[in-house]
């Protein structure tokens, strides 16, 4: 066998050459073939997987269709009914105005002298107290003459009760009875008639004297407040001048404007409202304050821009001046509601349980979607009352749908339930 490590031919290049013994240079040549073989496999294994790399790159996704979960029925609430009394909630708005207010005038005429220390606009005021003075000297002087001509009358009479006794003496001594009218005028009986005439003028004339004088002063003719004063002092005034303007501080009356349907609500056994308790709040009040009334009528004109009904209410004590409460202004604009008298056999529903067209949707026994239509005796902002159209225990839907479909499959869930959880999904769109 010829030796590798010896040159071949005529190669200038000389080769240092191991001598190896022969089994050594057969274990290299075999090392040889496997580095060999590796790399072959190597490249295969390479080529083998960037075919499957693109035969799977290639093929299109393919998606395992499964059945979809069946959709459940939407959650809705309900409320179960029950029928029994009731009533509207009636309120309204009104205008407070007085049940008495009077223009004070002076009843006769003359200088205004002064007004007194109570007589401002503001003060409460009692009955008999007086509130102004006029100039009372020519009154005085009036009544001095009247006096004086009373006692000449007085002494006139007594003149001719005097000449008829006298007459009546001469009379009896003549002896003889005369017709009855000549009779008369013997005994001076037109005489003493003018006479006493003329007294009773006098009397009159003193009362009238007295009353003139008393009229200097204006008083109060109830207890109230003064308003406003409309002469000022030292103005010369004639009978029937207005001077002060007084109101009435023992009630004010509170006109209220109601649709005509709900008196049928707030009249008693007899049909009579009179006397129906009201409550009456303000904005302009501290809150959670209220004032009492009554129903004192019912007017009979209709008001002229709603045509509604008017009801005047009376409140005692308007200005609190008895009591702690906030106090009624002439001219405030109040809330009120009014005590209705309920009524026997009606369904008390939230407003937005009724749907349009007079309806109300229920669930059948088998919790199914059932449209009613019912018979509505009110319908108020946040309830409505019905009076046919619904069993006690019916399970009425009070949340909304989005598609509402009669005999479509519900879940139940009662409001007390929805409520003690604080939420609810219904599932659906309310409409």
């Amino acid at each position: 066998m010829t030796n590798p490590c010896k040159p071949n031919g005529d190669a200038a290049v000389h080769y240092f050459c191991l001598e190896l013994p022969m089994s050594r240079m057969h274990h290299f040549r075999f090392q040889t073939g496997r580095v060999r073989l590796g790399g072959i496999a190597a490249l295969l294994i390479m080529a083998l997987g960037l075919g499957m790399a693109w035969w799977l790159f290639s093929q299109p996704p393919r998606v395992e269709r499964r059945p979809a979960p069946p959709t459940p029925p939407p959650l809705v609430d309900i409320i179960e009914v029950e029928r029994g009394p009731a009533a509207p909630r009636i309120e309204g708005y009104g205008r407070v105005i007085a049940e008495r207010d009077t223009a004070l005038a002076s009843r006769v005429g003359g200088r205004l002298v002064e007004y007194t220390d109570n007589a401002e606009p503001g003060r409460v005021v009692e009955a008999g107290e007086t509130l102004a003075r006029l100039d009372d000297r020519d009154y005085q002087l009036a009544l001095r003459i009247a006096q004086a001509e009373l006692a000449q009358a007085e002494a006139g009479l007594a003149t001719e009760r005097g000449e008829q006794l006298r007459a009546q003496s001469e009379y009896q001594s003549f002896g003889r009875d005369l017709p009855a009218e000549r009779r008369a005028l013997v005994l001076r009986e037109p005489q003493l008639k003018s006479a006493q005439a003329d007294l009773a003028r006098a009397q009159v004339a003193l009362e009238q004297a007295r009353l003139d004088l008393e009229r200097t002063e204006l008083t109060a003719p109830y207890r109230g407040m003064i308003q406003e004063r409309l002469v000022g002092s030292g103005s010369e005034v004639s009978a029937n001048t207005e001077l002060l303007r007084l109101v009435d501080v023992a009630a004010f009356w509170v006109r209220v404007s109601l649709p005509g349907e709900m008196l049928t609500w707030i009249a008693g056994d007899d049909g009579d409202p009179r006397g129906t308790d009201v409550t009456l709040t303000s904005r302009g009040w501290p809150a959670g304050s209220t004032r009492s009334g009554q129903i004192l009528s019912v007017l009979p004109a209709l008001e002229e821009n709603g045509l509604q009904a008017q009801v005047l209410v009376r409140v005692e004590d308007p200005l609190a001046l008895a009591q702690q409460a906030p106090a009624l202004r002439l001219g405030d604009l109040v809330q009120v509601s009014i005590a209705a008298t309920p009524r026997e056999g009606l369904f008390v529903l939230p407003a937005h349980a009724l749907r349009p067209g007079d309806e109300v949707w229920r669930l059948d026994a088998e919790d199914r979607l059932e449209r009613v239509r019912v018979d509505i005796v009110h319908r108020g902002e946040d309830r409505v009352l019905i009076a046919s159209g619904l069993e006690p225990a019916d399970r009425v839907v009070v949340s909304g749908l989005g598609q509402p479909r009669s005999g479509m499959a519900l879940r139940a869930q009662d409001t007390a339930q929805r409520d003690a959880s604080g939420s609810t999904d219904t599932g659906e769109t309310s409409s």
